[in-house]
């Protein structure tokens, strides 16, 4: 799809966000049966099901347009993953891990919150309310699993990491 309109960016960006949102899918159970720490386990489980929930809002906000999900490959969202599949590879099982893991699904979080607010601020100028409301849900979503993410780090996870490291 040539982007040569405005209208046409909004639709590119929600493509991007729909292969991201897939990636995620597969990535983060990997993530959980990597991790040790049951809290961090737990919340990969949960934003699981919630990544869910994303591209089903995706899916939504595509049925508000003339276009389909798909036909895009986030290949930003692709090299955060393969960083985080070298953190399971590369370091060994533990709290040091842990620390690692959390890193890496910040990183993408921070990524995720970027691309939903320039599609929501594209959405609103175009006069999309409807689609920029599903999109802020989200936006909200991740912005508290980034916030999760923290507080499981400076809770127990980097405490440990400095302990048993």
């Amino acid at each position: 799809m040539k982007i040569d309109t405005f209208e046409r960016l909004l639709v590119h960006e929600l493509k991007d966000l729909f292969s991201a949102e897939s990636q995620i899918i597969e990535a983060l159970p990997k993530m959980e049966e990597a991790a040790t720490s049951e809290e961090l386990k737990e919340a990969f489980r949960d934003h699981l099901e919630e990544t869910r929930t994303h591209r089903q809002r995706l899916e939504e906000a595509f049925a508000l347009t003339e276009f389909q999900p798909g036909g895009e490959h986030c290949d930003g969202c692709e090299g955060l993953i393969e960083e985080g599949q070298e953190v399971i590879d590369e370091i060994e099982e533990g709290e040091i891990r842990d620390a690692a893991l959390i890193a890496a699904a910040q990183r993408v979080e921070h990524y995720e919150i970027a691309a939903y607010g320039s599609a929501i601020a594209f959405a609103r100028k175009l006069g999309h309310d409807d689609i920029a409301d599903l999109l802020a849900e989200t936006l909200e979503e991740e912005k508290h699993a980034d916030s999760l993410l923290t507080k499981i780090a400076e809770g127990s996870v980097n405490p440990e990491a400095v302990a048993g490291g």
